[in-house]
């Protein structure tokens, strides 16, 4: 029998608990709990007030909770003796139909990790898009999993129950999230194209302008046209793809929106091209109501933003800013190729790329779906959450130098050690902005030159990279770290050197544009969280030139990202395209 929510919301308590019997496995506590949360004006509304059950039910209850649910491929399966859910889902996952090899990794994984943490595990095996994870995707998390804390194991516990829940849920209410299904469809089909040395390995790897890369850009603009019914769409100058969906009138003011389809090396699926994909579907939906809006709407998949292949970054939107530096073009990757080459090659016309500057005045502004690319929406099972502003960051290379010296020979206290003097350093960065709210600083990179086990190390490589959500708590870092550099060096009887290579300045997003997003989450009887975002997206550049606004997606796995863990659920995404699509509705009324 399919649930409907106005039947679930008329419900005494005890109705409501057996109508969602099963939701949560051997635990009928937690519906009772959220009874009294009535009404909920949307599925979402509803799976939060579970998830807020939970939250506030305390660590003995969670724990409870979590040892209701049975080993995977154990002793209850084995008997055939579990619930009707837990048997569709272990049904799903292959686990019913495991090799003799396969049962004794499992059984002895469940051993070992019932061992650790005193707890089953727990993963929702129907996985990120439902339809089901293969034995060796669940064999691989099990074993990555054992080495976690056990506070965070718990933890990660109850966001697979929830999930679970989520699944659940959509079958008793018979809804199926096929906007999410599409994104997630796309962005698999994406990924089968990878650069040469990372595809034999089944690693995701995109750099610009490589054959890979060109691939993506065809496939989204095939898609654009056959699939979504965009009414122009072309690759510019820079690899740029463009789609353009006309509104009632031509001429009218256009919405910006995208993001970049280029990845790190041996990274995820989602980075970037969540955002391109989501607006995708929106126009996929218009097109096919035969309904035009009141604006126009420009989808961009962005050609290079993470700056892999060359030192530029932001290539694409930096071209639609007016920010392309024609210097860039003489850059040479690591086989030697110049940028002005690559272009050539990929058949782009070098001379049109000043012609793909927008003028803001034919622009409403530039709004950007991402996913979260951190943990924080992750723990606190909040689906999305509303950026209020994109750090501004500075990159920097360094180098300190001291005298190379036997490692036998040379006295502790008569020591020019670079390594040390880069450590030091590295302790005072990670204080320093360990002090600050939203002040983030790292050194990524450390290289000793021709280091020997037995050689005091003469040189010592460095990066760095320094961001915060306002320029000026950024730039005192930035201040700071220099100086204790040269007092470091001083004390040491070291010199070095520190060239700033990237610097980008905070984009605090549009107060309106805001407001616009935060309705459009709220009408999917969502919660609001407004948040930093730490990372840069191409949003930064064209905060450059008209008002912007980001959206977060959570992400799975601690929200990891550049990363092949990186993850999103059919679910979240659905409610990611619902809120793009509230966003144009508003919008739409709003505009003459």
């Amino acid at each position: 029998m399919t649930i409907t929510l106005e039947q679930l919301n008329a419900t005494s308590q005890a109705e409501f608990t057996a109508l969602l019997d099963g939701t949560y496995e051997h635990s009928p506590w937690v519906a009772e709990a959220a009874w009294a949360q009535r009404p909920f004006i949307s599925l979402a509304a509803l799976k939060l007030a579970l998830v807020q059950a939970v939250r506030d039910a305390g660590e003995p209850a969670q724990l409870k909770l979590i040892r209701a649910h049975p080993e995977l491929a154990g002793k209850a399966m084995l008997s055939k003796t579990l619930t009707a859910e837990s048997t569709n889902e272990q049904g799903k996952a292959g686990l019913t139909d495991c090799t003799p090899e396969e049962l004794a990794t499992i059984q002895r994984l469940n051993a070992d990790y019932n061992a650790k943490f005193g707890f089953p595990f727990i993963l929702a095996v129907r996985g990120p898009r439902g339809t089901g994870l293969s034995k060796a995707e669940i064999i691989a998390t099990f074993a990555r999993r054992l080495d976690h804390h056990p506070d965070y194991e718990r933890a990660e516990a109850l966001r697979n129950i929830h999930r679970i829940a989520e699944i659940r849920l959509a079958d008793k209410f018979g809804e199926a999230p096929e906007l999410g299904n599409l994104v997630w469809d796309w962005a698999e089909r994406l990924a089968t194209n990878s650069d040469p040395g990372y595809a034999e390995r089944g690693e995701l790897t995109v750099t610009y302008l490589t054959d890979a890369h060109r691939a993506c850009a065809q496939r989204l603009a095939h898609w654009m046209r056959a699939d979504c019914g965009f009414d122009e769409v072309e690759i510019d100058a820079v690899g740029n793809v463009v789609g353009v969906y006309h509104g009632t009138d031509r001429g009218a003011k256009r919405l910006l929106t995208g993001s970049h389809y280029d990845t790190v090396r041996n990274g995820g699926k989602y980075d970037g091209r969540l955002g391109i994909f989501v607006p995708m579907a929106c126009v996929r939906e218009l097109h096919r109501a035969g309904r035009r809006l009141p604006f126009g709407l420009e989808v961009v998949g962005f050609a290079e933003e993470e700056g892999q292949r060359y030192k530029a970054v932001f290539l694409g939107s930096g071209a639609l800013t007016g920010h392309f530096d024609p210097a860039w073009l003489e850059q040479k990757d690591a086989d030697g190729i110049s940028m002005r080459q690559a272009m050539e090659h990929a058949g782009l016309c070098v001379a049109d790329i000043p012609k793909l500057q927008r003028d803001p005045a034919r622009y409403l502004g530039f709004v950007e779906v991402h996913i979260e690319q951190g943990p924080v929406l992750n723990e606190l099972d909040l689906p999305l959450g509303i950026v209020t502003s994109i750090n501004g960051n500075a990159r920097f290379l360094g180098e300190i130098v001291g005298m190379a010296s036997h490692a036998g020979t040379t006295p502790m206290d008569r020591r020019r050690d670079a390594a040390c003097a880069a450590a030091e350093l590295a302790l005072f960065v990670e204080t320093r902005a360990g002090a600050v709210p939203d002040l983030v600083a790292t050194m990524g990179m450390l290289e000793v030159p021709s280091g020997s086990i037995n050689v005091v190390p003469g040189r010592c490589k460095f990066s760095l990279d320094i961001r915060a959500t306002t320029n000026e708590v950024r730039d005192a870092c930035i201040a700071d770290v220099r100086a204790e550099l040269a007092r470091i060096c001083e004390q040491r009887g070291l010199h070095f050197k520190l060239e700033e290579t990237v610097r980008a300045a905070a984009a605090p997003s549009d107060p309106a544009w805001m407001r616009r997003w935060e309705c459009a989450v709220q009408a999917l009887g969502l919660p609001l969280f407004h948040m930093p975002s730490g990372a840069g997206h191409d949003a930064m550049k064209l905060h450059e030139r008209m008002p912007q606004a980001m959206l977060f997606q959570r992400g799975l796995n601690a929200g990891i990202s550049h990363n092949p863990l990186e993850s999103i659920t059919n679910h979240d995404t659905e409610l990611c395209v619902r809120a793009f699509q509230n966003l144009l509705d508003n919008l739409a009324t709003e505009t003459p």
